[in-house]
């Protein structure tokens, strides 16, 4: 099996859009939370915007869906930051030094 990586276009800034992966489409939101052990935070909804996960910490070094692989999504997700393979995204470096990539196994 191949794995191919995508990287999810993101700005450091609130942002909401849809994306088609392993043959869904699906509506990924990005929130800010500005208080202690805060960060961004994802959120995953489908076509009629009922939420499938809600509030998945953007963190570096794990597969941020390994534990929702019970939902069938069939693919995977992985936070880097450029030069810190351990530091979170901040407000200012989400797409710009932190990356967010999808990872699709066929």
């Amino acid at each position: 099996m191949a794995t191919s990586f995508y990287e999810v276009p993101l700005v450091s800034a609130p942002q909401s859009f849809s994306t088609d992966f392993n043959g869904s489409t699906y509506s990924l939101r990005f929130t800010f939370q500005n208080v202690d052990q805060g960060g961004w935070l994802l959120d995953i909804y489908d076509t009629s915007a009922n939420p499938i996960v809600v509030g998945i910490p953007l963190v570096t070094g794990a597969d941020l869906l390994a534990q929702y692989a019970y939902l069938g999504l069939g693919v995977s997700l992985y936070l880097v930051t450029d030069g810190d393979s351990d530091a979170v995204p901040t407000f200012a470096d989400l797409g710009v030094a932190s990356h967010l990539y999808l990872a699709v196994t066929s």
